[in-house]
């Protein structure tokens, strides 16, 4: 088996933020180790499905835009139950973000 197959998928919480103007956009993956590179590429290619993150890269560029991650979520949990706290601790922290949810 591939070590791509064995590795550990880690989903939680991410913050994606402009330095020049200050917004922050908060998501949630079952993948973190994928999204931001999901992120980039849509960006970079002017297809991603969020508005205002979208007109904010092409005003800024890459260069004023990170990405970090906030908060991981235990791999044990069962699905449904995995989905419902990733939705409730992604509220929260585009609460305490001020963020946009994406």
């Amino acid at each position: 088996m591939s070590a791509y197959k064995k590795r550990e998928v880690e989903g939680g919480i991410y913050a994606v933020r402009c330095v020049a103007s200050g917004e922050v956009w908060a998501g949630s993956s079952p993948d973190l180790s994928k999204i931001q590179n999901r992120l980039w590429f849509t960006l970079r290619q002017g297809t991603n499905t969020h508005p205002s993150l979208q007109s904010t890269w092409n005003v800024h560029g890459e260069e004023a835009f990170s990405f970090e991650i906030i908060e991981r979520l235990d791999a044990e949990e069962i699905g449904y139950v995995r989905d419902r706290v990733m939705r409730e601790r992604l509220i929260h922290w585009a609460e305490h973000l001020r963020a946009v949810r994406i």
